[in-house]
């Protein structure tokens, strides 16, 4: 007589016990906590909020939709990461500064590689003829206050309309951007044009997400550096306007008290006008970068 298995029915920790079981055997064990930590939190989700089937499948949508607004000018996939603010968890996680370190922020979806490399005072900003000029000046220092010879600044930056090169229609040729090198006394001179606040693309899914969600696009006004030199570990940051109105809610949250700047207006000639050339009004910011040796 054959006899009849009463099973019990599948439940939703059934599912995610045996998925978990599923990634034991992963040879990398690095790999296999990531894995078993994702189902973990994604299964933990979905059974937090009740995920209908309808929500799962609009889900899945929006993130191919997520994809297919990628390509080598445009990272919606940044973008999205940046405005859920994962991007600066992630960046505090990976860059622990010691006191007096410059501290880091993120990278943004709009840097480009090919940028010229500029002499002190070079201008980042010579078509940029609607904003006004600006120079920034400062030191690259170690920790000990000792300046660094030699150091590079890669910068970039929105023009005066809020949009950078890359979002041009004819996008061929970069502008707002340059390299510089420090001189034998760490010190730096960037020329390019007052940043402005702008808000970050609306047009795909990540504008969806924060109109739905009642959020603002704005980043206030900053400029971008990674900052670099032989022996130290590299610093991604931005230096931001002290005057901007979104330095309390920017959509990434990006913003940290020590990178906070004044750009200074003038509005008569000066020595630094004199020297390079430039016609008031224009404004001056000053910030001094601190890099921490590689252990």
């Amino acid at each position: 007589m054959q006899t009849t298995v009463k099973r019990s029915a599948t439940t939703e920790d059934d599912i995610t016990n045996e998925v978990l079981r599923r990634f034991e055997a992963t040879p990398d064990a690095r790999l296999r906590q990531v894995m078993q930590s994702l189902v973990r939190h994604l299964h933990a989700f979905v059974k937090d909020v009740e995920l209908t089937e309808a929500e799962w499948f609009a889900a899945i949508q929006f993130l191919t939709d997520t994809g297919h607004m990628c390509d080598d000018k445009r990272q919606e996939f940044i973008l999205l990461s940046d405005t859920l603010g994962v991007s600066m968890v992630v960046d505090l996680i990976n860059h622990r500064k010691p006191e007096g370190a410059t501290e880091s922020t993120v990278f943004g979806p709009f840097h480009r590689d090919g940028a010229p490399e500029l002499p002190a005072g070079g201008n980042i900003a010579p078509r940029d003829t609607a904003g006004m000029p600006a120079v920034i000046t400062g030191r690259v220092l170690d920790l000990n206050g000792q300046p660094i010879a030699g150091a590079r600044l890669d910068v970039w930056q929105a023009d005066s309309s809020g949009r950078y090169d890359s979002q041009y229609a004819d996008s061929s040729e970069l502008h707002m951007r340059g390299r510089f090198r420090t001189g034998a006394d760490g010190r730096y001179v960037v020329r390019t044009v007052r940043p402005v606040y702008y808000a970050i693309p609306t047009d795909g899914p990540v504008g969806r997400m924060l109109r739905a969600t009642n959020r603002h696009p704005w980043r206030p006004a900053h400029v971008h550096f990674v900052v670099s030199a032989d022996g130290y570990e590299p610093v991604t940051t931005h230096l931001f306007d002290d005057v901007d109105p979104y330095l309390d809610s920017d959509t990434v949250f990006a913003v940290k008290d020590s990178l906070i700047c004044t750009f200074l207006q003038h509005d008569t000639r000066d020595e630094t006008a004199e020297r390079l050339g430039i016609a008031p009004p224009f404004c001056t910011a000053h910030f001094d970068f601190v890099l921490k040796p590689y252990a």
